[in-house]
């Protein structure tokens, strides 16, 4: 398909759909973005911006309400909303701003409409359709609710709805503890609501390994943070006022909202996929390691296609298939080697296995594992944060997982990431130095621990 009028059409121009967009224009292909809403998508303007710019105020009020134990006078007189929102627009605004300018400046051609796929490489947009050699479809996800639960935008709400509120709600029941439900229980916890956390599963960001969950629950409890698991929800009523949400076992919660934080779903319905023959499975876009799909020429990257649905995965995945369409030989990614964040306070942080999936895949005899506690970590003393840093390795082998938590632990896994990217060894990574006095030093610390000759620990 010599003629076409792209060499790289994409469908969807969120972190996977504009860094593929970006990286192919960069390789000398002739790109075409197509997108209903905002460049940028869920993770700029609705998703992971607007949300750690909350969390990051919600810091701020923690840090005046906690001041005194510094020997600092500070009063925490209330929260702005409106005030709140400006920056956390403000920071969004920038961000919008600099990727148009960026996306201009490659020269990439943006279609902006509601697009579809209507052919093998051809996608339609608002009735006029447009061809490409390769095909991306990125069009990213949606927050998903329960079958018989309706959004009603005002007392039941997403977390789109939440990012708009004008106010600091008194009470508030969060139905989810995964990382969306624990971002936004711990921004209004800090703002200085009563939140109340639904979860079935057994406990809070039941994807994470177990210590990291129970840890984040001690601090949770502390914090006057209430959550059910293994508490399915049964339903909501309206108050007039406010929600009274009734759950497994018959307790029925008043709050002035409910939260719904079940996690999100691939935005595919009615875009022509299916009808092009593009293999499905529950709405997800079917993948190989390569991001194809079963259709010549066709791609998918980021939300759509099974596994995490996180910003940063979607955007090297678009990386990755630029460079593929380009003919560079991209090496794919390793989805176990992603890091994984939930910025709530405390942080948690990991990558690569968890010790109950490590305990399946090499057997308990297979693996060791070591924790190390904060505490004797000279600047989470200084923070007054608490937690540990936790290291798995294959027995006699490389570490295979490291799980982090504590405040602002999200900046350390980059060193965690290259250590099982790399497939180090505690004991390679025992000789390096590390600045003192960092939180750094905690995985420094572990793995000295983890090599056999401990300092700071008991290990």
């Amino acid at each position: 398909m010599t003629d076409a009028d792209f060499d790289v059409l994409i469908l969807g121009a969120g972190s996977g759909g504009y860094a593929c967009a970006l990286r192919a224009a960069q390789l000398g292909l002739k790109v075409g973005l197509v997108e209903k809403g905002k460049i940028g998508g869920t993770c700029l303007h609705v998703g992971c911006i607007p949300t750690k710019a909350l969390l990051h105020a919600a810091e701020v009020a923690d840090s005046a309400r906690d001041a005194d134990q510094f020997g600092v006078r500070a009063t925490l007189d209330g929260i702005d909303m409106t005030k709140v929102g400006s920056y956390k627009d403000g920071v969004v605004s920038r961000l919008f701003k600099g990727l148009t300018g960026l996306i201009a400046s490659r020269g990439i051609t943006v279609i902006e409409g509601d697009g579809r796929l209507t052919g093998p490489r051809e996608v339609t947009v608002d009735g006029t359709a447009y061809s490409g050699r390769h095909v991306v479809l990125a069009t990213g996800s949606y927050a998903k609710s329960l079958p018989g639960l309706e959004i009603n935008g005002s007392t039941v709400i997403t977390s789109e709805e939440a990012l708009r509120l004008d106010r600091v709600p008194e009470s508030v029941v969060v139905l989810g503890g995964g990382v969306i439900g624990c971002e936004f229980a711990s921004v209004w916890r800090s703002f200085g609501a009563e939140v109340t956390i639904v979860e079935a599963l057994p406990r809070l960001v039941a994807a994470e390994d177990e210590a990291s969950s129970k840890a984040l629950e001690r601090a949770f409890r502390k914090r006057k943070i209430r959550f059910l698991t293994g508490t399915p929800f049964q339903g909501v009523e309206s108050t007039g006022d406010g929600v009274a949400v009734t759950v497994e076992g018959g307790e029925v919660i008043e709050a002035e909202l409910l939260l719904v934080a079940v996690g999100r779903g691939p935005a595919t319905d009615g875009l022509g996929f299916e009808e092009q023959g593009v293999a499905m499975e529950r709405g997800f876009v079917l993948a190989d390691d390569h991001c194809r799909t079963n259709v010549d020429g066709v791609y998918a990257v980021g939300d759509i296609v099974p596994g995490l649905q996180l910003a940063h995965r979607g955007f090297q995945q678009g990386i990755f298939v630029a460079e593929e369409i380009a003919g560079l030989d991209p090496t794919p990614i390793d989805e176990t080697g992603i890091p994984r964040i939930t910025y709530s306070e405390p942080e948690i942080a990991s990558v690569g296995l968890d010790e109950a999936t490590a305990v399946e895949r090499f057997g308990a005899d297979g693996i060791a594992t070591l924790t190390y506690d904060l505490g004797g970590n000279g600047k989470s003393q200084i923070l007054k944060t608490q937690g540990f840093v936790k290291l798995i390795r294959q027995k006699d082998g490389p570490i295979v997982g490291v799980h982090l938590v504590g405040s602002r632990v999200g900046e350390l896994i980059g060193e965690a990431q290259l250590i099982y990217g790399w497939e180090g060894y505690a004991e390679d990574v025992a000789p390096l130095v590390h600045a003192h006095p960092t939180m750094n030093e905690a995985l420094g610390e572990a793995h000295l621990a983890l090599a056999g000759k401990p300092l700071h620990s008991h290990s």
